[in-house]
């Protein structure tokens, strides 16, 4: 066992519960976002909002705060440039504001792999800002 998993937690819920998403999005026709918070006392890794899934972009940005980082499991659909062609990637936006304390960019940088790993995405992309996340359709489409 890693030391990253024996730090950090998910309970069952919250690892059926990314499954479920991982599977469900895989066809999406919109975009789904979901965002992942560590609980500071217990480092439970767990979803913010129970039940819920962004759907567009400019609202998932809002509800980022301002000095503490965040996992955003993120399933876009984009057209692939010359081909046409839909794909789906699913893919965790690591949120690291650069105004948020040591502590805190410590805690996350801890959780990463094991994020990646336990939510099976395909890619990690690194976001400062609420403002990040309008580009991300075009890094998606970059491959």
């Amino acid at each position: 066992m890693t030391s990253e998993a024996r730090l950090y937690t998910f309970s069952q819920d919250t690892k059926d519960y990314l499954r479920k998403f991982r599977l469900g999005t895989s066809r999406a026709k919109d975009p789904q976002a979901v965002i992942f918070f560590i609980d500071k006392t217990t480092k439970e890794i767990r979803q913010e909002e129970e039940g819920v899934v962004y759907k567009d972009l400019e609202e998932l940005a809002e509800e980022l705060p301002d000095h503490s980082p965040r996992f955003i499991l993120l399933s876009h659909p984009v057209n692939l440039n010359g081909s046409g062609r839909l794909s789906v990637p699913y893919v965790m936006l690591y949120y690291l504001p650069k105004t948020c304390n040591a502590a805190l960019r410590m805690l996350y940088a801890g959780a990463k792999e094991l994020m990646r790993n336990t939510s099976e995405v395909t890619k990690i992309i690194d976001i400062e800002s609420p403002e990040d996340i309008e580009e991300i359709p075009d890094k998606l489409r970059e491959g």
